[in-house]
């Protein structure tokens, strides 16, 4: 059997505002190396899928910066939504079109903005998924990763069961899915040690995907592949607008993961991080001795701790006096200050700015 990749690269990345606009929204930033997150994502799954059978899916304002973050990737694998509909949508889309082709194939699914260290670990989970889903042809399967502190911005998994371990990764079969828990629930998951952060990352058999979608969600499966039957004449993008608007905008794991027949989950044994607001550059980046984090600039600070700072160039200096806990960040046309322990905030401005009809700035 192939294995086909999908890279789920359509979403905002909001809360890393102003340097994430979009028009360059937070997959094809710099935030954690020398490559942007989609290439990184795309440098993971080398080894699993080559370029041919690798599908990148995006908004279609941001297809060129898929193409220009990813030369080697075929223009044909570059899928440019019309409009966002969530990933239930995103993944059966993907699955329609790699079906019309692959009937028989694997499936890799992964978000474009997360950070995991080292690729192999990463890469030898995957492997070990692909077998679990030969050996379980009706699963669906997903990665999920031991909790490190009890985060409340996360969802979670509940392992069930275990299965046979597969190259040295533990397998379960999959209990429940939780929302995102309050600090204290989020504290008793850490301290029973069976629940997992929810990766967003899938392993499947195409087949058992649709028919999950089938059983489920039958009128999203019958409008992905009318999309899928039109890809290869003149009519493909009337078609892909008419049947995707209409979709309900609902995440794969409501739409499917939390109602399935048979799911798995291998927990994972690398590092992990979605790097869901500026405050994550912590765990990537380097501090100073007074604990600020500096990116993409010069910084020159007097009675300055435990600030997050970043510019556009090395070039530029920004100095600062008397500040803490603060984070300041200067793209283009917009400088954003703000209490760096107030990560719903940048969110709420990015909210207030469109409120306002002030576009130009997102």
């Amino acid at each position: 059997m192939n294995v086909h990749a999908v890279i789920m690269a359509g979403g905002g990345g909001t809360r890393f505002w102003p340097r994430s606009r979009q028009r360059r929204p937070k997959q094809f930033l710099r935030l954690a190396g020398e490559r942007s997150l989609l290439q990184q994502a795309y440098d993971r799954l080398g080894p699993v899928a080559p370029p041919e059978r690798t599908w990148v899916i995006t908004a279609a304002a941001q297809a060129d910066l898929v193409r220009e973050h990813l030369p080697d990737l075929p223009a044909a694998r570059i899928i440019a939504e019309p409009m966002g509909r969530d990933t239930a949508a995103c993944i059966a889309l993907g699955a329609a079109l790699i079906a019309a082709a692959d009937p028989d194939a694997l499936m890799v699914v992964t978000p474009a903005d997360h950070v995991i260290e080292p690729a192999a670990l990463f890469q030898r989970t995957v492997q070990a998924a692909l077998q679990l889903a030969h050996e379980h042809p009706h699963a669906l399967i997903t990665l999920g990763i031991p909790p490190t502190f009890p985060a409340v911005g996360y969802g979670y998994i509940q392992r069930g069961a275990p299965l046979p371990s597969r190259n040295g990764i533990d397998a379960f079969h999959l209990r429940t899915f939780k929302e995102k828990p309050d600090f204290a629930t989020a504290e008793r998951y850490l301290q029973a040690g069976e629940y997992y952060w929810n990766s967003g990352i899938f392993i499947w058999r195409v087949a058992a995907i649709l028919a999950e979608l089938e059983r489920l969600r039958p009128d999203l499966l019958t409008r992905v592949q009318r999309i899928a039957a039109a890809w290869p004449t003149p009519d493909r993008d009337a078609v892909f607008r008419r049947e995707y608007e209409p979709l309900v905008k609902i995440s794969v794991d409501h739409a499917v993961m939390e109602h399935c027949r048979a799911a798995l989950v291998l927990r994972a044994p690398f590092a992990w991080d979605d790097l869901g607001a500026w405050p994550a550059l912590t765990r990537h980046r380097p501090q100073d001795a007074d604990g600020n984090t500096v990116l993409d600039t010069q910084h020159l600070g007097i009675r300055t701790r435990q600030c997050i700072i970043v510019g556009e160039g090395g070039h530029q200096l920004i100095a600062t006096a008397g500040l803490e806990n603060l984070l300041i960040v200067r793209d283009g046309d917009a400088l954003l200050v703000a209490d760096s322990r107030d990560e719903a905030a940048i969110k709420q401005l990015v909210e207030l700015l469109k409120a306002q009809g002030r576009d130009a700035f997102l």
